[in-house]
């Protein structure tokens, strides 16, 4: 009698094991996003990179660029990827906040001729420098003596990528990011990056690291630019991006 006991007390522990096991797989595969936006992802990675370097005419990247976004909208959707309130957003680098973006008011804001089909050859300045302490250009906070933090502002997914930028490259944006969110229907461009923490694919969410602020590209590797994170919002129009000016926003999202 004692021993029925303890066999089935044995049984269904053992079963409670398997159950817990089979969970624990089941979800560790379901939190990667599934292959289908990946590969869409690295599409788009490899159709920014030719507008980058302009290796394709803008009337094909146009159509291209719209065919794409509107399919990783939908696969992101379908890979379990979440909508975020504009009150979720977060200023993009940690332990900063507002006083850190260069100029006054958001005047470093500078739309001039953009064309994000330009590629690396574009004009103006369409987006927010956020400066970081560090008088000796080592990509260290002059404080903690410690690499900065990148965050994402939004949530997403990780479209495109450089990360492996090495002076003297003409590359203006040295090792950078762009995120698609599709809440916003919006690209985010993290530029001048020391290390990239994600790579193309990924989902994110408000808040999470991205990289480290950085000094790499052909004027931010050089001594006399202090060191900074370039971000560039461009909201998605009539199927094409066009820059917007977010200073307000950055005012108002959260400090982390």
């Amino acid at each position: 009698m004692h021993t029925g006991r303890w066999n089935f007390k044995r049984f269904l522990q053992l079963a409670l094991a398997v159950i817990f096991i089979v969970s624990f797989s089941t979800e560790a595969t379901t939190s990667e996003p599934p292959a289908k936006i990946r590969e869409l992802c690295h599409e788009f990675n490899v159709l920014n990179t030719a507008i980058r370097d302009r290796t394709v005419t803008k009337s094909l990247a146009k159509e291209r660029f719209r065919t794409l976004t509107a399919e990783i909208r939908k696969e992101y959707y379908a890979a379990g990827g979440q909508d975020f309130a504009a009150s979720d957003r977060v200023f993009p680098l940690k332990g900063y906040g507002y006083k850190a973006i260069g100029g006054s008011k958001g005047n470093g804001y500078q739309k001039g001729g953009y064309d994000y089909f330009d590629g690396n050859r574009h004009t103006g300045h369409p987006s927010q420098d956020i400066f970081i302490r560090d008088r000796q250009r080592r990509s260290l906070d002059d404080l903690t003596n410690k690499p900065v933090s990148v965050l994402s502002m939004t949530g997403g997914v990780v479209v495109a990528a450089e990360k492996a930028w090495a002076g003297p490259s003409p590359l203006r944006g040295g090792k950078y990011l762009w995120i698609y969110d599709p809440t916003a229907n919006a690209l985010i461009y993290y530029a001048h990056n020391s290390r990239l923490l994600v790579a193309v694919g990924d989902l994110v969410k408000p808040g999470e690291i991205i990289a480290e602020v950085g000094r790499t590209g052909l004027n931010a590797h050089k001594r006399r630019s202090p060191s900074h994170l370039h971000l560039t919002y461009l909201a998605i129009v009539n199927g094409l991006p066009q820059p917007r000016n977010i200073y307000r926003e950055l005012l108002q999202s959260k400090l982390l």
